[in-house]
Protein backbone atom coordinates (compact mmCIF):
# COMPACT_ATOMS: atom_id res chain seq x y z
CA UNK A 1 0.00 0.00 0.00
CA UNK A 2 1.14 3.38 -0.77
CA UNK A 3 2.96 5.78 1.41
CA UNK A 4 -0.16 8.22 1.32
CA UNK A 5 -2.78 5.36 2.28
CA UNK A 6 -0.33 4.61 4.97
CA UNK A 7 -0.53 8.47 6.22
CA UNK A 8 -4.35 8.80 6.31
CA UNK A 9 -4.48 5.86 8.31
CA UNK A 10 -1.96 6.99 10.47
CA UNK A 11 -3.52 10.76 10.70
CA UNK A 12 -7.00 8.74 11.48
CA UNK A 13 -5.52 6.70 14.09
CA UNK A 14 -3.93 9.05 15.94
CA UNK A 15 -7.07 11.68 16.31
CA UNK A 16 -8.71 8.30 17.70
CA UNK A 17 -5.50 8.31 20.04
CA UNK A 18 -5.79 11.64 21.12
CA UNK A 19 -9.75 11.42 22.53
CA UNK A 20 -9.26 7.83 24.00
CA UNK A 21 -6.39 8.71 25.81
CA UNK A 22 -8.22 12.13 27.39
CA UNK A 23 -10.64 10.40 28.44
CA UNK A 24 -8.48 7.60 30.28
CA UNK A 25 -6.32 10.36 31.39
CA UNK A 26 -9.58 11.76 33.12
CA UNK A 27 -10.11 8.21 34.96
CA UNK A 28 -7.05 8.09 35.98
CA UNK A 29 -7.63 11.50 37.41
CA UNK A 30 -10.76 10.64 38.77
CA UNK A 31 -8.48 7.77 40.38
CA UNK A 32 -5.93 10.37 42.29
CA UNK A 33 -3.48 9.62 39.85
CA UNK A 34 -2.71 6.22 41.78
CA UNK A 35 -2.00 3.01 39.89
CA UNK A 36 -3.08 0.90 41.98
CA UNK A 37 -6.41 2.54 42.33
CA UNK A 38 -6.70 2.65 38.12
CA UNK A 39 -6.10 -0.67 37.78
CA UNK A 40 -8.21 -1.79 40.31
CA UNK A 41 -10.88 0.40 38.48
CA UNK A 42 -10.00 -0.97 34.98
CA UNK A 43 -10.27 -4.98 36.17
CA UNK A 44 -13.86 -3.89 37.63
CA UNK A 45 -14.67 -1.95 34.63
CA UNK A 46 -13.23 -4.93 32.01
CA UNK A 47 -16.27 -5.35 29.94
CA UNK A 48 -15.03 -1.59 28.52
CA UNK A 49 -12.37 -2.94 27.09
CA UNK A 50 -13.10 -6.30 26.05
CA UNK A 51 -14.50 -5.21 22.40
CA UNK A 52 -11.65 -3.24 21.78
CA UNK A 53 -9.24 -5.97 22.38
CA UNK A 54 -10.84 -8.08 20.78
CA UNK A 55 -10.92 -5.75 17.63
CA UNK A 56 -7.35 -5.28 18.13
CA UNK A 57 -6.62 -9.24 17.94
CA UNK A 58 -8.90 -9.43 14.93
CA UNK A 59 -7.27 -6.21 12.92
CA UNK A 60 -3.69 -7.25 13.65
CA UNK A 61 -4.50 -10.80 12.46
CA UNK A 62 -6.14 -9.44 9.31
CA UNK A 63 -3.36 -7.29 8.33
CA UNK A 64 -0.50 -10.41 8.31
CA UNK A 65 -3.01 -12.56 6.24
CA UNK A 66 -4.27 -9.83 4.01
CA UNK A 67 -3.67 -6.29 3.57
CA UNK A 68 -5.91 -4.71 0.89
CA UNK A 69 -7.60 -1.32 0.36
CA UNK A 70 -11.72 -2.02 1.78
CA UNK A 71 -9.46 -3.83 4.67
CA UNK A 72 -7.56 -0.32 5.58
CA UNK A 73 -10.55 1.68 4.84
CA UNK A 74 -12.71 -0.62 6.68
CA UNK A 75 -10.44 -0.17 9.95
CA UNK A 76 -9.89 3.38 9.26
CA UNK A 77 -13.55 3.78 9.53
CA UNK A 78 -13.56 1.50 12.82
CA UNK A 79 -10.74 3.95 13.96
CA UNK A 80 -12.91 6.74 13.48
CA UNK A 81 -15.84 5.48 15.22
CA UNK A 82 -14.14 5.45 18.26
CA UNK A 83 -12.32 8.71 17.89
CA UNK A 84 -16.15 9.43 17.74
CA UNK A 85 -17.37 7.69 20.88
CA UNK A 86 -15.18 9.46 22.99
CA UNK A 87 -14.61 12.61 21.19
CA UNK A 88 -14.56 15.62 23.97
CA UNK A 89 -17.55 17.83 24.95
CA UNK A 90 -19.58 15.13 27.02
CA UNK A 91 -20.63 16.60 29.78
CA UNK A 92 -18.67 15.49 33.14
CA UNK A 93 -20.02 15.79 36.46
CA UNK A 94 -16.15 16.80 37.53
CA UNK A 95 -14.90 17.66 34.04
CA UNK A 96 -11.23 16.62 33.42
CA UNK A 97 -8.64 19.23 34.65
CA UNK A 98 -5.56 20.26 32.48
CA UNK A 99 -3.17 20.63 35.27
CA UNK A 100 0.40 20.72 35.64
CA UNK A 101 0.96 16.94 36.34
CA UNK A 102 -1.71 16.05 33.30
CA UNK A 103 0.69 18.04 30.97
CA UNK A 104 3.77 15.86 32.17
CA UNK A 105 1.85 13.02 31.72
CA UNK A 106 0.66 13.94 28.07
CA UNK A 107 4.12 14.48 27.36
CA UNK A 108 5.42 11.25 28.37
CA UNK A 109 2.31 9.54 26.49
CA UNK A 110 2.61 11.07 23.03
CA UNK A 111 6.82 10.36 23.29
CA UNK A 112 5.47 6.71 24.03
CA UNK A 113 2.77 7.05 20.60
CA UNK A 114 6.05 8.51 18.96
CA UNK A 115 8.11 5.60 19.55
CA UNK A 116 5.38 3.43 18.21
CA UNK A 117 4.60 5.39 15.09
CA UNK A 118 8.42 5.56 14.22
CA UNK A 119 9.04 1.95 14.71
CA UNK A 120 5.80 1.55 12.06
CA UNK A 121 7.45 3.92 9.53
CA UNK A 122 10.89 1.55 9.99
CA UNK A 123 9.45 -2.04 10.09
CA UNK A 124 6.57 -1.43 7.62
CA UNK A 125 8.06 -0.04 4.93
CA UNK A 126 9.40 -0.89 1.56
CA UNK A 127 11.28 0.13 -1.36
CA UNK A 128 10.03 -0.68 -4.94
CA UNK A 129 10.55 1.56 -8.19
CA UNK A 130 12.06 4.37 -6.11
CA UNK A 131 8.55 4.72 -4.18
CA UNK A 132 8.29 3.72 -0.35
CA UNK A 133 5.32 0.62 0.23
CA UNK A 134 4.38 -0.16 3.62
CA UNK A 135 3.24 -3.56 4.81
CA UNK A 136 0.80 -5.35 7.37
CA UNK A 137 3.82 -4.63 9.86
CA UNK A 138 3.26 -1.47 9.51
CA UNK A 139 -0.25 -1.06 9.51
CA UNK A 140 -0.89 -3.72 12.77
CA UNK A 141 2.11 -1.58 14.46
CA UNK A 142 0.03 1.65 14.01
CA UNK A 143 -3.41 -0.36 15.03
CA UNK A 144 -1.42 -1.62 18.26
CA UNK A 145 -1.08 2.11 19.54
CA UNK A 146 -4.67 2.69 19.47
CA UNK A 147 -5.68 -0.32 21.55
CA UNK A 148 -3.13 -0.55 23.88
CA UNK A 149 -4.11 3.46 25.10
CA UNK A 150 -5.29 2.00 28.28
CA UNK A 151 -2.04 0.69 29.26
CA UNK A 152 0.08 3.38 28.11
CA UNK A 153 -2.03 6.28 29.79
CA UNK A 154 -1.22 4.52 33.33
CA UNK A 155 2.36 3.37 32.06
CA UNK A 156 3.46 7.15 31.54
CA UNK A 157 2.18 7.64 35.23
CA UNK A 158 4.66 5.08 36.19
CA UNK A 159 7.47 6.51 33.92
CA UNK A 160 6.52 10.18 35.64
CA UNK A 161 6.18 8.87 39.16
CA UNK A 162 9.80 9.78 40.21
CA UNK A 163 9.72 13.15 38.64
CA UNK A 164 5.90 14.11 40.30
CA UNK A 165 7.44 12.82 43.56
CA UNK A 166 10.43 15.12 43.55
CA UNK A 167 8.04 17.97 42.39
CA UNK A 168 5.78 17.16 45.36
CA UNK A 169 8.20 16.98 47.91
CA UNK A 170 10.06 20.36 47.16
CA UNK A 171 6.16 21.75 47.39
CA UNK A 172 5.88 20.16 50.52
CA UNK A 173 8.88 21.02 52.08
CA UNK A 174 7.86 24.59 51.22
CA UNK A 175 4.65 24.31 52.74
CA UNK A 176 6.64 22.88 56.00
CA UNK A 177 8.51 26.06 55.94
CA UNK A 178 5.76 28.56 55.83
CA UNK A 179 4.90 26.73 58.43
CA UNK A 180 7.55 26.49 60.89
CA UNK A 181 8.09 30.36 60.02
CA UNK A 182 4.94 30.70 61.86
CA UNK A 183 5.09 29.65 65.52
CA UNK A 184 2.28 31.71 67.15
CA UNK A 185 0.05 30.02 64.41
CA UNK A 186 -1.94 26.73 65.85
CA UNK A 187 -2.47 23.98 63.75
CA UNK A 188 -6.00 21.78 63.87
CA UNK A 189 -6.00 18.44 62.34
CA UNK A 190 -9.32 16.96 61.90
CA UNK A 191 -9.87 13.38 60.70
CA UNK A 192 -13.03 10.95 60.30
CA UNK A 193 -14.16 8.26 58.07
CA UNK A 194 -17.03 10.91 57.79
CA UNK A 195 -18.02 14.61 58.96
CA UNK A 196 -14.44 15.62 58.90
CA UNK A 197 -15.67 18.31 56.33
CA UNK A 198 -19.22 19.64 58.20
CA UNK A 199 -17.11 19.76 61.22
CA UNK A 200 -14.33 21.82 59.54
CA UNK A 201 -16.88 24.45 58.27
CA UNK A 202 -18.40 24.40 61.71
CA UNK A 203 -15.29 25.02 63.47
CA UNK A 204 -14.18 27.18 61.16
CA UNK A 205 -17.03 29.97 61.57
CA UNK A 206 -16.93 29.62 65.39
CA UNK A 207 -13.25 30.68 65.31
CA UNK A 208 -13.26 33.15 63.30
CA UNK A 209 -15.96 35.20 65.76
CA UNK A 210 -12.89 35.74 67.68
CA UNK A 211 -9.89 34.27 65.60
CA UNK A 212 -8.18 35.25 62.23
CA UNK A 213 -8.76 31.57 60.36
CA UNK A 214 -7.64 29.77 57.69
CA UNK A 215 -9.39 26.00 56.48
CA UNK A 216 -8.19 23.86 53.88
CA UNK A 217 -11.47 24.75 51.01
CA UNK A 218 -14.07 22.10 49.66
CA UNK A 219 -11.97 18.77 50.43
CA UNK A 220 -8.87 19.94 49.98
CA UNK A 221 -7.68 16.94 52.88
CA UNK A 222 -4.76 15.12 50.51
CA UNK A 223 -0.59 16.21 51.30
CA UNK A 224 -1.03 18.29 47.71
CA UNK A 225 -4.26 19.80 48.80
CA UNK A 226 -2.86 20.85 52.45
CA UNK A 227 0.25 21.88 50.62
CA UNK A 228 -1.65 24.60 47.79
CA UNK A 229 -4.01 25.61 50.63
CA UNK A 230 -0.50 26.71 53.25
CA UNK A 231 1.40 27.88 49.66
CA UNK A 232 -1.79 29.70 48.35
CA UNK A 233 -3.39 31.13 51.21
CA UNK A 234 -1.63 31.34 54.39
CA UNK A 235 -1.06 34.81 55.26
CA UNK A 236 1.08 36.02 58.68
CA UNK A 237 -2.19 37.29 60.04
CA UNK A 238 -3.14 33.81 60.69
CA UNK A 239 -3.70 32.64 64.08
CA UNK A 240 -5.56 29.13 63.43
CA UNK A 241 -5.09 26.79 60.95
CA UNK A 242 -8.00 23.76 60.78
CA UNK A 243 -6.44 21.31 58.09
CA UNK A 244 -8.52 18.76 56.90
CA UNK A 245 -7.00 14.89 57.21
CA UNK A 246 -8.23 12.48 54.38
CA UNK A 247 -7.11 8.41 53.62
CA UNK A 248 -7.68 5.80 51.49
CA UNK A 249 -4.53 3.81 53.00
CA UNK A 250 -2.91 2.66 56.20
CA UNK A 251 0.09 5.73 57.07
CA UNK A 252 -1.87 8.35 55.32
CA UNK A 253 -2.76 10.36 58.31
CA UNK A 254 0.24 10.60 59.84
CA UNK A 255 1.86 11.53 55.90
CA UNK A 256 -0.74 14.64 56.61
CA UNK A 257 0.73 15.03 60.32
CA UNK A 258 4.58 15.13 59.46
CA UNK A 259 3.30 18.39 56.87
CA UNK A 260 0.80 19.85 58.92
CA UNK A 261 2.05 19.33 62.25
CA UNK A 262 -1.38 19.39 64.47
CA UNK A 263 -1.07 21.12 68.26
CA UNK A 264 -4.37 19.72 68.41
CA UNK A 265 -6.92 16.89 66.85
CA UNK A 266 -10.21 15.99 66.18
CA UNK A 267 -11.56 12.59 65.37
CA UNK A 268 -14.96 12.78 64.44
CA UNK A 269 -15.99 9.15 63.25
CA UNK A 270 -14.58 5.75 62.85
CA UNK A 271 -16.63 3.20 60.28
CA UNK A 272 -16.14 1.17 57.04
CA UNK A 273 -15.26 3.75 54.94
CA UNK A 274 -12.40 3.20 51.85
CA UNK A 275 -12.37 -0.47 52.92
CA UNK A 276 -11.23 -1.74 49.20
CA UNK A 277 -8.14 0.18 49.97
CA UNK A 278 -8.26 -0.15 53.89
CA UNK A 279 -8.53 -3.97 53.26
CA UNK A 280 -9.57 -3.94 57.61
CA UNK A 281 -11.83 -2.06 59.49
CA UNK A 282 -8.63 -2.24 62.33
CA UNK A 283 -7.06 -0.50 59.10
CA UNK A 284 -9.14 2.28 59.55
CA UNK A 285 -9.20 2.77 63.14
CA UNK A 286 -5.54 2.50 63.59
CA UNK A 287 -4.65 5.40 60.47
CA UNK A 288 -7.59 7.25 61.76
CA UNK A 289 -5.70 7.21 65.30
CA UNK A 290 -2.57 8.64 63.52
CA UNK A 291 -3.55 11.93 64.47
CA UNK A 292 -4.17 11.56 68.21
CA UNK A 293 -0.17 10.09 68.11
CA UNK A 294 0.91 12.90 66.66
CA UNK A 295 -0.82 14.78 69.00
CA UNK A 296 -0.64 13.54 72.12
CA UNK A 297 3.16 13.20 71.58
CA UNK A 298 3.56 16.80 70.98
CA UNK A 299 1.59 17.51 74.22
CA UNK A 300 -1.61 18.74 72.38
CA UNK A 301 -5.28 18.01 72.95
CA UNK A 302 -6.84 15.37 71.08
CA UNK A 303 -10.96 15.50 70.87
CA UNK A 304 -13.05 12.32 69.82
CA UNK A 305 -16.89 11.39 69.20
CA UNK A 306 -17.53 9.48 72.34
CA UNK A 307 -20.80 8.21 70.98
CA UNK A 308 -18.86 6.20 67.73
CA UNK A 309 -18.09 2.54 69.38
CA UNK A 310 -15.06 1.72 67.69
CA UNK A 311 -13.13 5.11 68.72
CA UNK A 312 -14.33 4.38 72.50
CA UNK A 313 -13.19 0.86 72.13
CA UNK A 314 -9.34 2.59 70.73
CA UNK A 315 -9.41 5.74 73.79
CA UNK A 316 -8.58 3.14 76.04
CA UNK A 317 -5.38 3.63 74.95
CA UNK A 318 -5.47 7.69 75.35
CA UNK A 319 -6.59 8.71 78.68
CA UNK A 320 -6.70 12.38 77.95
CA UNK A 321 -9.09 12.07 75.23
CA UNK A 322 -11.61 14.51 75.31
CA UNK A 323 -14.85 13.46 74.44
CA UNK A 324 -18.21 14.60 72.78
CA UNK A 325 -21.29 13.41 72.55
CA UNK A 326 -25.07 13.08 72.93
CA UNK A 327 -24.85 10.08 75.15
CA UNK A 328 -24.06 10.15 79.08
CA UNK A 329 -20.39 9.69 80.24
CA UNK A 330 -18.98 12.13 77.40
CA UNK A 331 -17.27 15.17 78.79
CA UNK A 332 -19.01 17.57 76.44
CA UNK A 333 -22.29 16.61 76.17
CA UNK A 334 -25.97 17.83 73.82
CA UNK A 335 -28.54 17.20 75.31
CA UNK A 336 -32.40 17.91 75.05
CA UNK A 337 -32.15 17.88 71.51
CA UNK A 338 -35.61 19.29 69.19
CA UNK A 339 -35.39 18.74 65.78
CA UNK A 340 -37.76 20.33 63.22
CA UNK A 341 -38.28 20.63 59.13
CA UNK A 342 -36.46 24.53 60.28
CA UNK A 343 -34.13 23.63 62.06
CA UNK A 344 -32.36 22.13 66.10
CA UNK A 345 -32.55 23.49 69.22
CA UNK A 346 -29.99 22.06 71.46
CA UNK A 347 -28.06 22.24 74.69
CA UNK A 348 -24.51 21.89 75.59
CA UNK A 349 -23.09 20.64 78.66
CA UNK A 350 -19.49 21.12 79.82
CA UNK A 351 -17.23 19.10 81.67
CA UNK A 352 -17.45 21.54 84.42
CA UNK A 353 -21.74 21.19 84.52
CA UNK A 354 -22.07 24.71 82.45
CA UNK A 355 -24.69 25.15 80.18
CA UNK A 356 -25.53 26.91 77.27
CA UNK A 357 -28.94 26.57 74.90
CA UNK A 358 -27.89 26.68 71.01
CA UNK A 359 -30.45 27.02 68.02
CA UNK A 360 -29.21 26.12 64.40
CA UNK A 361 -30.38 26.34 61.21
CA UNK A 362 -28.68 22.65 60.42
CA UNK A 363 -30.96 19.65 60.15
CA UNK A 364 -30.90 16.29 62.34
CA UNK A 365 -29.48 14.70 65.30
CA UNK A 366 -25.98 14.13 63.12
CA UNK A 367 -25.63 17.60 63.03
CA UNK A 368 -25.69 18.48 66.79
CA UNK A 369 -22.72 15.90 67.24
CA UNK A 370 -20.60 17.73 65.13
CA UNK A 371 -21.64 21.02 66.50
CA UNK A 372 -20.68 19.56 69.88
CA UNK A 373 -17.27 18.62 69.40
CA UNK A 374 -17.04 22.29 67.58
CA UNK A 375 -18.34 24.36 70.68
CA UNK A 376 -15.73 22.17 72.80
CA UNK A 377 -13.11 23.16 70.58
CA UNK A 378 -13.70 26.45 70.77
CA UNK A 379 -14.52 26.97 73.94
CA UNK A 380 -10.87 25.06 74.87
CA UNK A 381 -9.39 28.39 72.91
CA UNK A 382 -11.05 30.54 75.15
CA UNK A 383 -14.41 31.70 73.97
CA UNK A 384 -17.11 31.67 76.57
CA UNK A 385 -19.97 29.10 75.63
CA UNK A 386 -22.58 32.05 75.45
CA UNK A 387 -20.47 34.17 72.78
CA UNK A 388 -21.04 30.93 70.40
CA UNK A 389 -25.13 31.29 70.11
CA UNK A 390 -24.89 33.59 67.78
CA UNK A 391 -22.13 31.94 65.35
CA UNK A 392 -23.97 28.85 65.70
CA UNK A 393 -26.90 30.57 64.45
CA UNK A 394 -25.27 31.94 61.33
CA UNK A 395 -24.34 28.71 60.51
CA UNK A 396 -25.35 27.42 56.56
CA UNK A 397 -25.18 23.55 55.71
CA UNK A 398 -21.85 22.86 53.61
CA UNK A 399 -22.70 22.56 50.27
CA UNK A 400 -23.66 18.95 49.72
CA UNK A 401 -23.82 17.61 52.92
CA UNK A 402 -27.48 17.72 53.84
CA UNK A 403 -28.01 21.25 51.84
CA UNK A 404 -31.59 21.86 51.77
CA UNK A 405 -32.54 23.57 48.18
CA UNK A 406 -36.54 24.68 47.14
CA UNK A 407 -36.26 24.64 43.65
CA UNK A 408 -39.83 25.66 43.41
CA UNK A 409 -42.87 23.82 41.09
CA UNK A 410 -43.22 22.34 44.55
CA UNK A 411 -39.85 19.93 44.55
CA UNK A 412 -37.80 20.68 47.46
CA UNK A 413 -34.28 19.20 47.45
CA UNK A 414 -32.53 17.44 50.58
CA UNK A 415 -28.79 17.52 48.62
CA UNK A 416 -27.03 15.05 50.54
CA UNK A 417 -24.44 13.61 47.57
CA UNK A 418 -21.12 13.61 49.09
CA UNK A 419 -19.61 10.07 49.32
CA UNK A 420 -22.09 8.55 51.26
CA UNK A 421 -21.66 5.82 54.20
CA UNK A 422 -23.95 3.56 56.90
CA UNK A 423 -23.64 6.52 59.26
CA UNK A 424 -24.71 9.49 57.13
CA UNK A 425 -27.59 7.21 55.08
CA UNK A 426 -29.19 7.05 58.64
CA UNK A 427 -28.70 9.92 59.51
CA UNK A 428 -30.60 11.66 56.20
CA UNK A 429 -33.51 9.43 56.22
CA UNK A 430 -34.22 10.58 59.53
CA UNK A 431 -33.81 14.30 58.24
CA UNK A 432 -35.91 13.11 55.32
CA UNK A 433 -38.93 11.89 57.85
CA UNK A 434 -38.57 15.12 59.47
CA UNK A 435 -41.41 16.54 56.65
CA UNK A 436 -44.83 16.26 56.56
CA UNK A 437 -44.59 15.76 52.10
CA UNK A 438 -43.97 12.98 49.36
CA UNK A 439 -40.72 11.92 50.41
CA UNK A 440 -38.54 10.82 47.56
CA UNK A 441 -35.25 9.47 47.48
CA UNK A 442 -33.00 9.32 44.64
CA UNK A 443 -29.79 7.11 45.46
CA UNK A 444 -27.34 4.80 43.49
CA UNK A 445 -26.04 3.44 46.79
CA UNK A 446 -22.60 3.44 48.33
CA UNK A 447 -19.22 1.96 47.15
CA UNK A 448 -15.72 1.34 48.09
CA UNK A 449 -17.12 -0.66 50.93
CA UNK A 450 -14.89 -3.81 50.36
CA UNK A 451 -16.76 -7.20 51.16
CA UNK A 452 -19.56 -5.02 53.36
CA UNK A 453 -20.45 -3.52 49.86
CA UNK A 454 -23.62 -5.72 49.38
CA UNK A 455 -24.15 -6.26 52.78
CA UNK A 456 -24.40 -2.26 54.20
CA UNK A 457 -26.52 -1.39 50.39
CA UNK A 458 -29.11 -4.03 51.23
CA UNK A 459 -29.68 -2.84 54.81
CA UNK A 460 -29.89 0.59 52.97
CA UNK A 461 -32.45 -0.70 51.06
CA UNK A 462 -34.48 -2.32 54.01
CA UNK A 463 -34.02 1.27 55.92
CA UNK A 464 -35.65 3.10 53.09
CA UNK A 465 -38.57 1.32 52.82
CA UNK A 466 -39.76 2.49 55.96
CA UNK A 467 -38.67 5.93 55.21
CA UNK A 468 -39.59 6.88 51.47
CA UNK A 469 -42.79 7.01 49.56
CA UNK A 470 -40.97 6.74 46.36
CA UNK A 471 -37.83 5.49 45.43
CA UNK A 472 -35.58 5.88 42.67
CA UNK A 473 -32.40 4.19 41.85
CA UNK A 474 -29.49 5.40 39.58
CA UNK A 475 -28.10 2.47 37.66
CA UNK A 476 -29.25 -1.40 37.42
CA UNK A 477 -25.77 -3.02 38.27
CA UNK A 478 -25.18 -0.80 41.47
CA UNK A 479 -28.11 -0.95 43.03
CA UNK A 480 -29.31 -4.82 43.38
CA UNK A 481 -28.63 -4.73 46.80
CA UNK A 482 -30.69 -2.09 47.49
CA UNK A 483 -33.13 -3.15 44.96
CA UNK A 484 -32.99 -6.77 46.92
CA UNK A 485 -33.00 -4.86 50.13
CA UNK A 486 -36.47 -2.61 49.60
CA UNK A 487 -38.02 -5.60 47.97
CA UNK A 488 -37.14 -7.99 50.79
CA UNK A 489 -39.10 -5.49 53.32
CA UNK A 490 -42.50 -6.14 51.68
CA UNK A 491 -42.17 -2.39 49.72
CA UNK A 492 -44.75 -1.58 47.37
CA UNK A 493 -42.40 -2.55 44.34
CA UNK A 494 -44.22 0.01 41.76
CA UNK A 495 -43.16 2.80 43.89
CA UNK A 496 -39.42 1.58 42.89
CA UNK A 497 -37.99 2.85 39.65
CA UNK A 498 -34.29 1.97 38.86
CA UNK A 499 -33.04 4.79 36.32
CA UNK A 500 -30.38 4.40 33.86
CA UNK A 501 -28.84 7.73 35.40
CA UNK A 502 -29.57 10.74 37.24
CA UNK A 503 -31.22 12.92 34.21
CA UNK A 504 -33.65 9.77 33.89
CA UNK A 505 -34.16 10.31 37.28
CA UNK A 506 -34.56 13.39 38.22
CA UNK A 507 -37.25 12.88 35.61
CA UNK A 508 -39.03 10.55 37.00
CA UNK A 509 -39.18 12.56 39.82
CA UNK A 510 -40.98 15.23 38.16
CA UNK A 511 -43.20 12.89 36.67
CA UNK A 512 -44.75 11.50 40.18
CA UNK A 513 -48.01 13.00 40.70
CA UNK A 514 -48.91 14.01 44.77
CA UNK A 515 -51.40 16.34 46.24
CA UNK A 516 -48.21 17.15 48.88
CA UNK A 517 -45.02 18.66 48.21
CA UNK A 518 -42.18 16.78 47.32
CA UNK A 519 -39.35 16.53 49.13
CA UNK A 520 -36.19 14.69 47.72
CA UNK A 521 -33.59 13.19 48.75
CA UNK A 522 -30.13 12.76 46.77
CA UNK A 523 -28.21 10.40 48.46
CA UNK A 524 -24.66 10.51 47.10
CA UNK A 525 -23.79 10.71 43.35
CA UNK A 526 -21.03 8.61 42.15
CA UNK A 527 -18.29 10.34 40.12
CA UNK A 528 -18.14 9.81 36.34
CA UNK A 529 -15.35 6.76 37.31
CA UNK A 530 -18.27 4.65 38.39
Amino acid sequence: MSIILFVIYAVITLISIIFLSLREFHMLQLNGYKTPEHTWWMKKNYKRYIFPALCFVLQYALFWTDISLPMVIAFSLFNISIAIANKPGKKFKKPFVYTARVKRMLTTFFILIAVIFTCAYFWGRYWVTDIYYFDAEGYAIIGSALYLTPILVPLANIINKPIETAIQHWYINDAKRILSEMPDLHKVGITGSYGKTSMKFYLSELLASQYETLKTPESFNTPMGVTITVRRDMKPTHEYFICEMGARRVHEIKELCDIANPHDGIITSVGPQHLETFNSIENVVNTKFELADSVVKSGGKIYVNGDNELIRNKIKDYPTAITYGMNEGNNWRATDISVSDKGTEFTIISPDGKSCRYTTKLLGEHSVLNLTGAIAYAVGTGIPMEKLVLPIKRIASVPHRLQLLDKGNGVTFIDDAYNSNPSGCRAALAVLGLFDACRILVTPGMVELGEKQEELNYEFGQEASKACDYIVLVGKNQTVPIYNGIKDSGYNMEQVYVADNLNDALAKVQAYHTDKKKIVLLENDLPDNY
